[in-house]
């Protein structure tokens, strides 16, 4: 038997083939070696048949030489294009291209070699192969142009649709995901070219969540937040940078429901940030006796109005005499006070008055600060700490509020008292003309220091307070009569 130079250089390419399968320990690039050494052993018994003339020996020849061809351009792709010791395919020349590329090349050689023969079939051929691979080759083009996008990369966490995962690899065909589940799924191309894709990986590694909480009405909403963010503090897998963001995004049937946003180094950990999260929520709820509420319906009465309870009230009595105004009336004098006020809640940065509005009420700031303010330049002219009063003046003539009173502008809520009838201040008694100086001087002291201005750090303004628990306290004294009549009542007590 004699054997020709294409049987020396195939068993060469073969012995080349086996050594690089021994040297790589890449288990991708040993698959596609596998590949070459079965075509060079096929290219082989070709070559003997025609040797020892078996068949027609030249179409046997002609196909000898392309699947040399084939064995040759897929050991030089696979050899060139991927690393050897990495188990996965050049993310410069994934495995599409790769198969794409060996195809296109053969397909040239072939038309080559056997120009002849395919021109005879290549109509009718055309036709079978078109119908056949119409799915494959949609799958083929959907590969390419995800390939040349790159809307994800293998390693990416992406969601397709309903399908969520991991990219593992990108075939011709498909591509791989690994589910949170640990589960391969694999999603056919031609999918994934037509629906949406959300890509958790890019632009940024870091990744938003967003977890749903609910709260009780009776929590003030910077309360909230405040322990929101308190909790989340708490939660080693949620990122300090970027900042987290709590938002009320809903007044519910039963709750007030916020959307809280926060950051994760790595979508894989998706699951158990959430539960850490959620967690840690609950338990600072707890401590803070901040209620979780079930869905529930509570009807009230068209004509029923809410009543201050008698513990309500003697915490108003005792903050009210612990203001120098108000700490020489008698206990009863400041007990009347209190039933008949009302306490208002503002959040931080709210205007309780503003400069120019009409009013028959005063206020007094119980706890946190408020912010004196001329407008429209908003200077600041005062602040206001617990025990200051404001909007005498207008309480006692009538004339507009002089100044703008805005809570300070810290995290938490703000609850200011609300308004005192004077039918309920009448119950003073005595004390009223005392009150009446104490006021009146109050004002002239405040005009005075201001040299003149249009402020005053008490008179008419909106106070923002803050409180780092409950908020800022007000309360508030309004008048159910005319100034001028108030005036009049006031000059005939202390005539008597």
């Amino acid at each position: 038997m004699a054997w020709g130079s294409p049987t020396i250089a195939g068993a060469v390419a073969l012995a080349v083939t086996l050594g690089l399968f021994v040297a790589v320990s890449s288990r991708y690039v040993r698959a596609r070696l596998r590949f070459s050494i079965g075509l060079l052993l096929a290219f082989l018994l070709l070559e003997v048949a025609v040797t020892q003339g078996f068949g027609d020996v030249e179409l046997m020849s002609a196909l000898a030489r392309l699947v040399f061809v084939l064995a040759v351009i897929n050991l030089g792709i696979s050899i060139l294009a991927n690393p050897w010791r990495a188990n996965r395919p050049s993310e410069r020349f994934p495995a599409i291209v790769q198969d794409v590329t060996l195809i296109g090349l053969f397909t040239v050689v072939a038309t080559v070699l056997m120009k002849e023969q395919l021109l005879t079939t290549s109509a009718v051929g055309a036709v079978v192969v078109g119908f056949a691979l119409q799915d494959t080759l949609g799958n083929l083009f959907s590969g390419l142009a995800i390939q040349i996008e790159k809307p994800f990369r293998v390693g990416h966490w992406i969601a397709v649709g309903d399908r969520e995962g991991q990219v593992q690899e990108i075939t011709w065909r498909a591509t791989k995901l690994l589910t949170k589940a640990g589960q391969f799924l694999v999603v056919p191309n031609g999918i994934i070219s037509k629906e949406a894709i959300l890509n958790y990986s890019e632009p940024t590694v870091p990744t938003r969540l967003m977890v749903e909480v609910g709260v009780s009405y009776s929590t003030p909403p910077n309360q909230a937040k405040a322990a929101v963010n308190e909790a989340l503090s708490q939660s080693p897998i949620v990122l300090v940078s970027p900042p987290v963001a709590v938002m009320l995004h809903d007044f519910g049937a039963s709750a007030m429901t916020y959307h809280v946003w926060f950051w994760i180094a790595d979508y894989a950990q998706e699951l158990e940030a959430r539960d850490q999260v959620r967690t840690n929520i609950w338990y600072t709820f707890r401590r803070k006796n901040i209620e979780i509420p079930y869905p529930i319906q509570v009807e009230y009465s068209r004509d029923e109005m809410p009543q201050r309870s008698e513990g309500d009230v003697m915490t108003s009595a005792a903050q009210l005499g612990a203001i120098d105004l108000f700490s020489t009336l008698p206990l009863e004098s400041r007990l009347a006070l209190s039933r008949t006020g009302q306490e208002h809640i503002f959040a931080a940065g709210e205007a309780i008055v503003r400069q120019g509005d009409t009013g028959h009420s005063m206020y007094v700031l119980l706890s946190g600060s408020a912010r004196v303010v001329i407008e429209p330049a908003g200077a600041e002219v005062a602040r206001l700490a617990p025990g200051g009063f404001f909007g005498e003046m207008s309480m006692l003539t009538g004339d507009p509020r002089t100044a703008t009173v805005r809570l300070g502008r810290c995290a938490g809520a703000g609850n200011v008292g609300g308004p005192l009838s004077r039918s309920g201040a009448g119950a003073a008694g005595a004390g009223r003309a005392h009150q009446h100086r104490g006021l009146s001087a109050s004002g002239r002291t405040r005009r005075s220091a201001c040299g003149g201005r249009r402020d005053r750090s008490g008179d008419d303004g909106a106070a923002n307070a803050v409180s780092t628990n409950s908020g800022v306290f007000a309360f508030a004294v309004t008048s159910g009569e005319s100034p001028r009549s108030l005036r009049h009542r006031l000059a005939f007590t202390r005539k008597r």
